[in-house]
């Protein structure tokens, strides 16, 4: 695995744009709701549940079915809020599963993609995106240049910015930003590996500022009850529940941990 992941994905992004995967003309609207006030009132365990058929680490997830099937059972079950791979590579997703999620569902959705690029940015503005999710490593590491200009535009085209971090330094980075939420990845995207304790050390020590998601690896109502005493406000679940025979079931098993 020495060959660098993050570099194989900024690169498979930079294709995807290349190939026209971002070319769409539409102009979707997004939610009705707001996601960060969702955390604030849920009693439950507020989760953004992803819809997505493969993923570099496991790769084939779930056969290729109707994503809009998937997003309204995870809906039943409670998810309060949705993320949907646009990335074609690796994770066999498209814009167009999106904006068929987008036309069905009146949740929040964060289009969940390796955004290297204001194209990716403007379409998901046309797409009817809440959130778009930005990736303080791949700044940290010099993949791409200026994260507040970056952020800026995403705020002018009316998106909200999920900025995921998965060390203590890259948080203390983040927190730097005007990011709406901050994302904890559990998953090391260098090695791939999961840790959930990752959410727990970045966290010790901190004031939270902003709303706090947990990313990766979440599998039981246990790991949503030990990720809130850690300070997490909100839990990104994707495999776990994907993976399932009875998504609405699963969903709602792990909304009600608390």
């Amino acid at each position: 695995m020495a060959e660098n992941i993050l570099k194989k994905l900024v690169n498979n992004s930079q294709i995807a744009i290349d190939d026209g995967v971002y070319d769409v003309d539409v102009d979707l609207q997004k939610s009705s709701k707001d996601f960060k006030q969702i955390i604030k009132s849920n009693l439950h365990a507020t989760l953004l549940t992803e819809v997505k058929f493969a993923s570099p680490s496991l790769g084939k997830i779930r056969t290729l079915t109707d994503p809009v099937s998937i997003a309204r059972q995870m809906i039943a079950g409670g998810s309060k809020a949705l993320s949907v791979l646009t990335q074609p590579h690796l994770f066999h997703g498209s814009p167009e599963y999106f904006m068929k999620v987008r036309q069905a569902v009146d949740v929040p959705l964060l289009m969940k993609d390796i955004m290297v690029d204001k194209i990716q940015i403007d379409t998901a503005k046309k797409i009817g995106a809440d959130y778009i999710l930005v990736i303080q490593s791949l700044f940290d590491q010099k993949f791409l240049k200026d994260i507040d200009d970056f952020i800026e535009y995403g705020h002018k085209q009316g998106l909200e910015i999920l900025l995921e971090v998965h060390t203590k330094k890259e948080f203390e980075n983040a927190l730097n930003t005007s990011a709406d939420i901050i994302g904890i990845n559990n998953r090391n995207l260098d090695t791939l590996e999961i840790d959930l304790k990752t959410t727990e050390i970045v966290l010790e020590g901190h004031e939270k500022t902003r709303p706090i998601l947990s990313e990766s690896g979440i599998n039981t109502p246990e790991d949503i009850q030990y990720l809130k005493k850690c300070g997490s406000d909100a839990f990104l679940i994707g495999s776990s529940i994907m993976k399932s025979d009875n998504i609405e079931a699963q969903t709602r098993k792990l909304v009600n941990a608390f």
